[in-house]
């Protein structure tokens, strides 16, 4: 028999040593994946950074942001809050001192793997509504002048529609992935911040318009009271970007107060 000849009964052997080891590959492969979509291989202290940030969260939230206030506190369900794997978490309603209108926000901060799996899409049907305008990405210009990724959609029930707003904050960017446990892997902690209006009785888009607005003064005031940072694109100013007064004139509310020029010499 030449050296090169293998017998039947070896090739077979062969074919099913190969089949083991790949079958082990593919699971230590899917295992990793795994690992770095939930930290489990994480070097860092995931537990502490949680902590550390959902305390930022709850104690340095802004009660007030251009022309929203805190108007009260809401309760959370301890359910929903556990299905959300929310180490950290605000719920309260806004009122807007110049127009009246009103907007829910819900924050939680949590590890992606968890922040992810707990989306409106199952949670709102869970609790009686369907999905009356399916969910899409919409951008939402910040009066800082950077630009926040957003999902939205509504959800209604009998004699009820509730819009939705939904991001993803890390580190001062706030994003809509596409595969949020991919996007974010990685990363020992995300906020997710949930913007909700009542738009039984709106004229069609005002909803929109309202947590646009929103949206537009909170999340600069979020990132520097919670991160404690500041962005801007350009030359910093404290004026606002021309979207901004577009939204304000669109949801009723009156133009800021213009500053006092330099008094120029005509002599």
């Amino acid at each position: 028999m030449a050296p090169t000849d293998i017998r039947p009964t070896q090739k077979k052997s062969i074919v099913g040593l190969l089949s083991v080891l790949v079958a082990g590959f593919m699971v230590l492969g899917v295992t990793a994946v795994q690992g770095v979509w939930t930290d489990r291989w994480s070097s860092q202290n995931v537990a502490a950074d949680l902590k550390q940030k959902a305390d930022l969260l709850e104690t340095r939230f802004p009660k007030r942001f251009g022309a929203w206030e805190l108007s009260q506190e809401l309760p959370s369900d301890p359910k929903q809050l556990e299905r959300a794997g929310a180490v950290g978490h605000i719920s309260r309603l806004y009122a807007n001192k110049e127009t009246g209108a009103k907007v829910s926000a819900f924050v939680v901060c949590a590890t992606p793997h968890n922040a992810s799996g707990h989306t409106p899409d199952r949670c709102y049907p869970g609790a009686g509504f369907e999905i009356a305008e399916t969910e899409h990405r919409q951008s939402i210009p910040l009066a800082d002048g950077r630009t926040a990724e957003t999902f939205t959609g509504t959800f209604s029930k009998t004699r009820q529609t509730l819009r939705v707003f939904w991001t993803y904050g890390l580190d001062g960017r706030w994003i809509a992935p596409q595969i949020a446990r991919i996007e974010l892997a990685g990363t020992t902690a995300v906020y997710k911040l949930y913007v909700i209006i009542d738009e039984t009785s709106l004229p069609g888009g005002r909803s929109s318009l309202v947590c646009a607005d929103f949206l537009s003064s909170l999340l600069p005031a979020f990132d520097e009271a919670v991160l404690g940072k500041t962005f801007t694109l350009g030359e910093s100013s404290s004026e606002p970007l021309p979207a901004v007064p577009q939204l304000r004139e669109a949801i009723g509310m009156p133009p800021p107060a213009k500053k006092a020029g330099p008094i120029r010499n005509r002599g």
